[in-house]
């Protein structure tokens, strides 16, 4: 029953393909899709990530991303074993039985809860800077800042949650890969166009800043969990590799020079979103921070939806609508709460890449390979110490940047 639980939870946990059931995805699709799962808020903190670490770090971006396209292409290898493996946890379960799927799915749905969170911070963040003076009262309670916008945001996206059929809101996110490229030109036509310059030189190592940017860049590259549902859909799945490869390097170029810029435009000043670095009165600025808010009220609900699927079929009467609507209410009201608790937006992105990015995207692909692969041994000697090294480096980051990360969130959290 737990097993047919988290499959159908699973089956919903994936970016929806338009595919047509004869022929599969085309290449040219499947590469889309896959730089707009690679592509999200990540690309906003890339300029603070390099910053934290110094210039150097860009080696680490690069790094980074060879590990991650390599851990996608383990994934595609482990789906090549069965043609049952359709999905990421498939794969724990090939690898590691029903345990391997439930650690898999726990990993992937605390992640997508947090991303979240964090698109209620960065809509909060990003509308404050908008108007500095918003307030409102409900009763004698006086609400102002951030806050008004938190709420106002969550109201707006809660109707979004109720549809169960996630097509239409497929259709409508589709335009995250524009809205990335928008953005990229946006803030350079700040730089170059509208005063602010690419003046300052920036440090060029920080070793205390390290793990903070390697764990923000990670996850900038949190994509693995819809990488087999991309191959699986493919007309031809040996060109995925090819298609992963592309993916990367457009993500890369995409973060790199964003990276770059802001580093170059504000230098140890950046904020934890280039956003909110960017002057209001520019029209380049607002359409960056507008197309910035835009993406999280549109892929909100793709992100909540497998969570609340999972909870209503814990229920015997889960095709009730009343109760779907109450579930996926209580959910975005939980959402609101934690993005009010904890509201650092740096923060929170440093944790969940992490401990989930990296367990997801870095750890959990090596370890599931290593075991499929041990039952069908092949050329498998030097590729095992690579891996090795892989995860002791992997689980380093991991327990490093989750403590960091908590210990500032715990600090913040007392001061407020």
């Amino acid at each position: 029953m737990e097993s047919h639980i988290v499959e159908r939870i699973e089956s919903q946990n994936q970016i929806p393909q338009p595919v047509e059931p004869s022929k599969g995805t085309s290449f040219f699709r499947t590469c889309f899709n896959g730089v707009n799962a690679l592509s999200g808020v990540g690309i906003l903190s890339a300029p603070y990530a390099l910053s934290e670490g110094g210039w150097l770090c860009l080696m680490i971006l690069f790094l980074v991303a060879i590990v991650c396209c390599y851990t996608g292409f383990l994934l595609q290898r482990c789906m090549s074993v069965s043609p049952t493996i359709k999905t990421y946890p498939d794969i724990g379960e090939f690898a590691f039985g029903n345990k391997g799927r439930v650690v898999i799915s726990i990993f992937m749905y605390l992640e997508l809860y947090l991303v979240a969170v964090e698109f209620l911070i960065l809509e909060g963040d990003n509308l404050q800077k908008l108007f500095p003076n918003a307030n409102f009262h409900v009763g004698g309670l006086k609400i102002v800042g951030r806050e008004v916008f938190v709420f106002l945001v969550a109201l707006i996206i809660l109707p979004t949650t109720w549809l169960r059929s996630l097509g239409l809101l497929a259709y409508v996110s589709a335009g995250g890969v524009l809205a990335s490229i928008i953005l990229v030109g946006a803030v350079f036509w700040v730089g170059e166009v509208d005063g602010v310059g690419f003046q300052q030189k920036g440090t060029l190592w920080r070793w205390s800043g390290l793990t903070t940017a390697v764990s923000m860049f990670t996850f900038c590259y949190c994509g693995h969990a819809v990488f087999p549902t991309l191959c699986n859909s493919m007309k031809d799945r040996s060109q995925f590799p090819k298609v992963l490869l592309l993916c990367f390097i457009l993500s890369t170029i995409t973060y790199g020079s964003m990276a770059t810029m802001g580093y170059l435009m504000y230098g140890e000043n950046l904020m934890s979103q280039v956003t909110l670095n960017l002057p209001t009165r520019k029209i380049s600025s607002k359409i960056a921070i507008y197309t910035t808010l835009i993406n999280p009220i549109t892929k909100y609900a793709l992100v909540v939806s497998p969570i609340a699927t999972a909870i209503e079929d814990t229920f015997p009467f889960r095709k009730s609508k009343p109760m779907s609507y109450f579930i996926r209410t209580v959910l975005v009201i939980s959402t609101v709460i934690v993005a009010l608790a904890v509201p650092f937006f740096g923060y929170v992105m440093t944790f969940i890449g992490a401990f989930l990015g990296v367990s997801v995207s870095i750890l959990f692909p090596c370890l599931c390979y290593l075991k499929i692969k041990k039952n069908y041994p092949r050329n498998f000697g030097i590729e095992v110490i690579f891996i090795g090294v892989i995860l002791i480096l992997g689980t380093c980051v991991a327990i490093s940047g989750t403590y960091i990360s908590l210990k500032n969130i715990m600090k913040h959290v007392q001061q407020k």
